[in-house]
């Protein structure tokens, strides 16, 4: 496949990307060429700060956490101008969370040690996978993690891949996971897997982020929209759900779904 044909693969998903042999067309897509896999551990904004690199190939990034970390979309400015700060910025202090700010869009994800699964995918533009429509462009990543999901023995959980127009809700301005984007998958409804891309003159970056249990009420608190007993919206409770909720997912750690999503790449 040439970088043409992958965006006429994704016009063909459009009108039936639960084919099969669409899927297969993505699955041969994903595998064509290979992956240089970087495992990182550290800090979150460094790790976001990374730039992206100039030299043409599939990379995976496999990042864990040091400490726990709130990062804020790139739309969630924290200025004067922008009004009223987004974080609870004493809560966070307290309770030694970093606060940083992202390259790529969406809202608020709160990363907390060994209960987040973090990968990122790097894809020149000349490559099979590259499509033009921002739109369509994070579908092939939500396959990957279907396909890692099947890896781990959970096809029948894994999600769909939703390839509409952003899904917005009262609450997803502050919080990732209380809204769902293109390429996102989503399971009865609910937000398992979040997406958000960065591109440049030569390359894109897809920032990937699962957590292993959604328990949102100190994010709803650090993102200042919890009730009065400190407790996420009811809506937001209901936006999303975890790796471990799923059916046969308990017991999961990060090593396994990341060494699912290296296997899902070949």
């Amino acid at each position: 496949m040439t970088a043409p044909e992958a965006d006429g693969a994704a016009t063909t998903a459009a009108g039936g990307f639960e084919d099969p042999a669409v899927q297969a067309e993505l699955d041969r897509a994903l595998t064509a060429r290979p992956w240089t896999v970087e495992r990182a551990r550290g800090d979150a904004a460094a790790f976001h700060g990374r730039d992206l690199p100039e030299r043409a190939e599939r990379l995976l990034w496999l990042f864990e956490v040091e400490r726990p970390a709130l990062v804020l979309g790139s739309a969630q400015r924290r200025t004067a101008e922008a009004g009223p700060d987004p974080v609870d910025a004493a809560l966070a202090a307290a309770l030694g969370i970093e606060v940083v700010q992202r390259h790529s869009g969406g809202a608020a994800v709160l990363l907390e040690v060994g209960r987040i699964v973090w990968a990122d995918v790097i894809v020149p533009r000349d490559d099979p996978l590259w499509v033009d429509d921002v739109g369509r462009a994070t579908w092939w990543v939500g396959r990957w993690w279907q396909r890692a999901l099947a890896g781990l023995g959970l096809a029948s959980a894994g999600g769909d891949v939703h390839r509409g127009p952003m899904r917005r809700s009262e609450h997803s301005a502050a919080i990732c996971f209380a809204g769902v984007g293109p390429g996102e998958l989503v399971v009865g409804g609910r937000k398992l897997v979040g997406v958000s891309q960065r591109r440049t003159r030569v390359a894109a970056r897809f920032q990937t982020a699962a957590l292993l249990s959604w328990e949102p009420d100190l994010l709803a608190r650090l993102c200042r929209v919890s009730d009065a007993a400190g407790r996420a919206p009811e809506p937001v409770r209901r936006a999303a759900l975890g790796l471990t909720e799923l059916p046969g997912g308990a017991g999961l750690d990060v090593a396994a779904v990341h060494a699912a999503l290296i296997d899902a790449l070949r």
